[in-house]
């Protein structure tokens, strides 16, 4: 027997039969009904952050409303992370006893009465603002409000 060639064996016959496929095509309907389904029982992601959004005022009024006496208004200074510099109504304290302090003086007030100011330069990265607010959170102020001064 030469190489390449097949040995027939006496008796047997070729069927002539097509090697066997898949239809995919029932397949990818399958896929993208699916598909379909989960994009629409997906549920909603949540925001973390709440937000209000104050209007712009329609109008310059000269009566502007004057902030109250007890206002409190953090101002971020210098440092990173949890080693920041802040000051509470123009008094300097590190982060950790901001925390400590400012939780002195919101147990004193109504609970309505908690709103607390935040400042911070805008060029601070983002995760050390994060940071002030978990401080503030676990400090009692709610709400938070942030202060922007360079929007018109």
């Amino acid at each position: 027997m030469a190489h390449g060639e097949a040995e027939e064996i006496p008796g047997s016959k070729k069927l002539g039969l097509t090697p066997p496929n898949i239809n995919v095509t029932p397949l990818i309907d399958v896929l993208l009904v699916l598909l379909i389904i989960f994009m629409v029982i997906q549920p909603q992601k949540e925001a973390k952050f709440e937000s209000q959004i104050p209007q712009k005022p329609q109008d310059e009024d000269k009566n502007a409303p004057v902030p109250p006496a007890d206002l409190l208004m953090v101002d971020v200074k210098t440092g990173i992370a949890l080693d920041q510099m802040v000051e509470l109504n123009s008094r300097p304290y590190a982060l950790i006893d901001l925390g400590k302090v400012l939780k002195e003086l919101l147990e004193q007030r109504p609970s309505d009465n908690r709103a607390v100011f935040l400042k911070a330069p805008k060029d601070k990265p983002y995760g050390d603002i994060v940071y002030v607010i978990d401080v503030l959170k676990g400090a009692g102020a709610q709400p938070i409000g942030l202060q922007i001064d360079y929007l018109q």
